[in-house]
């Protein structure tokens, strides 16, 4: 069963006179191609994977209100659509029990956000494009950044057009950046926080730079500039762990952070900057694993007198103040200080 709507070319007075009536008229999962001036290629945006992340649906709404023609064919995948509309609008990350559609793109594609996202999959192997950007935002407040899973000079070009800071992973999620290895460069994007009015600036201005430059992918040998972060290790919380954020202990909690703690993203912390409060050991609260597969815990936090520290010097990211989030996926990024991997 399709469960994409397939547009072509719409026209600003047909697409809603807010971002709210845009979805609503889309209905679902929604798949608008955009003739270019040059009909030989084509790129591609998805973006809305997740429902609470509207920047880059606010600027897909913006782009086409603006009635503007992209340089190249552009298929643009809005993906969350029944999610964002879930009242209040873009507050549900997905709908209950449903998983991360982020997490859906390797096999099997057995429910509905793995047939959802198999079905992006060949979406974008049918317009084959020569290039994907993965438009989102931030669980918590905070600067953008780009993802992708190797770093060449085409990885470096893609995210250089919406932001100067790029984390080369591949943790192996199921993210759709990950299909870069195989198919077409693809980056992720995370333009900042889903509530910042410059997250939905930057997400506009990189958008039409992506449609409207004549050439998206290096040329040549080029310095981008970027600020790199390598194999990051993600802090898990284990199952049946609680928590709270508080600006104090709370005693009937496993672990609560500081409620400032996203303060921290892309900035540096030393073993004693106190993140939160927690009840020991650290193997038992948390979760982590470094590129090799060997358990990194105690490379990332120690316990000590009941509070919670940085085990060396770190820089953090993708910090959440969201418990639901934080639960769910996980608390935060790490690199060393210097933006290297974490050693042994």
């Amino acid at each position: 069963m399709r469960r994409f709507r397939f547009i072509r070319d719409p026209l600003a007075i047909d697409i809603g006179n807010n971002v709210e009536e845009f979805l609503r008229e889309l209905g679902g999962p929604a798949c608008i191609f955009l003739d270019g001036k040059d009909t030989s290629r084509t790129r591609a945006l998805v973006t809305l994977q997740h429902g609470n992340e509207p920047s880059g649906v606010m600027a897909l709404f913006r782009w086409l209100k603006s009635s503007r023609q992209p340089a190249v064919n552009v298929v643009c995948i809005v993906a969350s659509v029944a999610a964002a509309l879930e009242p209040p609008l873009f507050s549900h990350r997905m709908l209950p029990r449903a998983r991360d559609l982020n997490r859906c793109y390797k096999p099997p594609f057995e429910d509905a956000q793995g047939k959802l996202a198999e079905e992006i999959l060949e979406i974008l192997h049918m317009h084959h494009p020569e290039a994907v950007v993965d438009l989102h935002n931030t669980s918590g407040s905070g600067p953008s950044f780009g993802v992708c899973t190797h770093m060449d000079r085409q990885h470096d070009a893609l995210v250089s057009i919406f932001t100067q800071r790029l984390i080369v992973s591949n943790l192996g999620l199921g993210a759709l950046m990950e299909i870069s290895e195989h198919s077409y460069p693809t980056v992720t994007v995370e333009v900042g926080g889903r509530e910042d009015a410059e997250a939905h600036e930057l997400a506009f201005e990189g958008m039409c730079r992506y449609f409207e430059a004549d050439a998206v992918l290096a040329q040549g040998e080029t310095d981008w500039g970027l600020e790199l972060l390598r194999d990051p290790i993600r802090l898990e919380l284990n199952d049946n762990i609680s928590l709270t954020y508080a600006e104090g202990i709370r005693e009937d909690y496993d672990i609560t952070l500081k409620p400032d703690i996203e303060h921290h993203n892309f900035g540096g912390v030393t073993p004693d900057t106190a993140l939160g409060w927690a009840r020991g050991p650290e193997r038992r609260l948390f979760a982590a694993q470094d590129a090799g597969g060997r358990c990194a815990v105690t490379r990332l936090v120690r316990i000590e007198d009941g509070i919670l520290y940085p085990a060396q010097p770190l820089k953090l990211f993708m910090i959440t103040n969201n418990a639901s989030i934080a639960s769910s996926d996980c608390l935060f990024y790490a690199v060393a200080d210097d933006g290297s991997a974490i050693c042994i």
